[in-house]
């Protein structure tokens, strides 16, 4: 019996080891100080509170003005230079807004190239002239705008391409015009995917670091680290994580709630050529300028200035990066491994014995992908810190030498974190991939006497293969940009270049971070390809 059900008893362990993190952090607010609440609500709370709403604002209105007039033109209208931007206007994807907030502020700041070339124009000083103050509150909006308008671009994109066109005829057959019948048919339509990618690009903001802390404002995250390492209180900095963690939880009940109507984005004919409606002239022109601005801001200008940075200004690349690079690539491969076996291993679980069980924990142990890494970090590392003190008090007990922190003073917390991450991601893809293949093989392989493990192995395995390479990539690419749990969980001695590139933006030097962080670009370039190459094969362009 127990072999019967060895892969659902292995199902339902692991899904509820990757729970232990949030649930940590859940009990933080059963626990919850009423003093210490109390201190942090006369001095900082309001301030975290109050800037973290103006963040989702700002960049809830950002996302959504750059994301629905592209994803509405690329999709609707045929003007010259529609089929490449409609994929080009994904690359912002791949810059991590931290990135693009240290390069953004090596151009604009008063020493930076733009306000200097001002200067020597127009021959004003410091203060005679008025200029956008890109390290504020106001500057970390657009930053993050420029960045994650995709998720609204992406998911808007494919409901105006999945909507029937006789809807919009029909539209048309009342009097409507064509703009008209857009506008009242095919966007109200599209609302709860537009809302589903708004609350993506939300969650984002919340889980951002490097951008807010860089830019000097306060939020959760930054309250969050520094209450951990300023003061050094894990209970405090836990309990702002579960005031984060109830935002999270609120952006996901509103995405959730955004799908229950998804069945209004019928699967339709393909929308031929001579269905979209021909812009010429100024118009073209409009459009094709809507479609740049956040292309050419949100990457040509910030990747073409690292490039330039890292090849003619940064210091020659020595042994560091080499060592960097080393340590980012194998964190990253491993962490890969490690989330994309247990993410074949869920779903093949699931495959296997569909019982309620299964499925209700598979769905949990995707939840982590909501979370900021701050959240997760912290999670990890209070019940692995409480097992390693457990185990220096035995060691000590039988007057053995102590071992040290073994599971949180090493790789093995950041792999544990990532793991809980970014298991959602590999996940998405193996299901996807296990899908496609045809139950009547599992029965065959039942047949034949093989176990369920030699059957993944030998049969499932091998195809879905392209399906388990796109995990691997996408959790590598995505544990590589990662800073907020590496920051907090890294042994000492022990640097990423994200973790470098932040630390050396920190202290001024914009230049010697930019070979790192266009490092991080590049990479990050391989899982916006591999999804326009998805989305290729799959609709009409």
């Amino acid at each position: 019996m127990l072999k019967r059900h060895g892969l659902s008893v292995f199902a339902v362990t692991v899904a509820a080891l990757l729970m232990l993190p949030v649930l940590v952090i859940l009990s933080y607010l059963i626990k919850a100080d009423g003093a210490l609440w109390q201190h942090m609500f006369e001095t900082v709370l309001n301030d975290y509170l109050i800037n973290s709403l103006l963040l989702l604002l700002g960049v809830g209105s950002g996302v959504l003005l750059l994301g629905v007039p592209t994803a509405w033109l690329t999709s609707m209208c045929d003007f010259p230079g529609r089929r490449w931007l409609s994929w080009a206007l994904l690359l912002p994807l791949a810059v991590p807004a931290y990135i693009i907030a240290y390069t953004y502020t090596g151009l604009l700041d008063f020493a930076g190239p733009v306000q200097t070339w001002i200067r020597d124009i127009t021959g004003l000083g410091y203060g005679d002239y008025w200029f956008f103050e890109i390290r504020s509150l106001g500057g970390a909006i657009v930053m993050m705008s420029l960045v994650l308008y995709p998720y609204v671009y992406l998911m808007a994109r494919a409901a105006f391409l999945e909507q029937s066109v006789s809807s919009i005829e029909v539209g048309c057959s009342l009097g409507y015009s064509r703009w008209r019948a857009l506008w009242s048919l095919a966007l109200p339509m599209a609302r709860p995917a537009i809302v589903a990618g708004l609350s993506l690009a939300l969650m984002e903001t919340l889980a951002d670091y490097g951008t807010v802390q860089y830019f000097g404002v306060s939020t959760f995250t930054t309250g969050i680290f520094r209450t951990f390492y300023g003061y050094g209180d894990t209970a405090a900095a836990a309990q702002l994580a579960a005031s984060l963690l109830a935002f999270v939880i609120l952006l996901v009940m509103l995405e959730r709630y955004s799908r229950r109507r998804a069945r209004y984005h019928s699967a339709a004919e393909s929308r031929a050529r001579a269905d979209l409606i021909p812009l010429t002239g100024s118009k073209a022109f409009l459009a094709l300028m809507i479609c740049l601005v956040p292309l050419g801001f949100g990457f040509v200008i910030p990747a073409g200035q690292l490039l330039w940075w890292a090849v003619f200004e940064a210091e020659p690349l020595g042994w560091e990066f080499v060592n960097l690079a080393w340590n980012s690539f194998c964190l990253a491969f491993l962490a890969a491994l490690v989330a994309v076996t247990l993410a074949i291993l869920l779903a093949y679980a699931q495959r296997a014995r569909p019982i309620k069980p299964v499925r209700g924990v598979l769905a949990m142990s995707g939840f982590g992908y909501a979370l900021p890494g701050t959240i997760i970090a912290i999670g990890v590392l209070i019940p692995l810190a409480w097992i390693d003190h457990r185990i220096i008090a035995l060691f000590e007990g039988w007057g053995w030498d102590s071992p040290g922190l073994i599971l949180s003073g090493s790789l093995i917390a950041l792999l544990f974190a990532y793991t809980v991450r970014f298991l959602a991601v590999a996940l998405g893809s193996v299901q996807a991939g296990l899908e496609k293949i045809k139950p009547s093989l599992d029965y065959a392989g039942r047949s034949m006497g093989h176990s369920p493990l030699a059957i993944l192995r030998k049969i499932h395995v091998p195809l879905m293969r392209s399906s388990v390479l796109t995990a691997v990539l996408i959790v590598f690419v995505d544990v590589l940009k990662e800073l907020p749990a590496t920051l907090i969980l890294r042994p000492f001695n022990f640097n990423t270049m994200a973790v470098r590139a932040y630390e050396l933006a920190s202290d001024e030097r914009l230049v010697d971070a930019a070979p790192a962080s266009i490092m991080i670009v590049l990479v990050g370039l391989i899982p916006v390809l591999l999804l326009h190459t998805s989305i290729a094969r799959r609709r009409p362009q």
